[in-house]
């Protein structure tokens, strides 16, 4: 079966991150395929490459890159979302005239256009939200 998953959820701020990761590895683990975690609204914070919590707790970005890294899972980032809460990737920050950028590969900005694109073509998209 085809998976995508559409994280709303911050990081920290509730469980959905944590548990939207911990799905994704059981799907995995399960032999099922995981297309895509597509991030929209503040769960756009999942992909902040500046983020270093607190040694006790659960690196969830680092968690995304290892999931992208040993399965090959998209990580695609709502553009419209990131650009809102000042997230962007070099080529964005270059554009806008930053100095500055905070996501970087393997996730990438993209639009709402991937996410309709999931719903059509994966067998389930599991969303998990505050």
């Amino acid at each position: 079966m085809r998976y995508a998953i559409l994280l709303m959820g911050a990081p920290y701020s509730d469980q959905a991150s944590h548990s939207a990761l911990r799905f994704a590895r059981a799907v995995l683990a399960r032999g099922h395929q995981l297309e895509t975690v597509f991030f929209y609204h503040d769960g756009v914070y999942n992909a902040a490459r500046l983020a270093a919590p607190p040694q006790d707790e659960p690196h969830l970005v680092d968690g995304w890159i290892t999931l992208n890294a040993e399965h090959g899972v998209a990580l695609q980032v709502c553009i419209a979302a990131a650009l809102r809460r000042g997230l962007m990737d070099e080529r964005e920050a270059s554009r806008h005239g930053k100095s500055g950028y905070s996501v970087e590969a393997p996730f990438e900005l993209t639009g709402l256009g991937q996410l309709v694109d999931l719903g059509l073509n994966c067998d389930r998209l599991v969303t998990f939200a505050s």
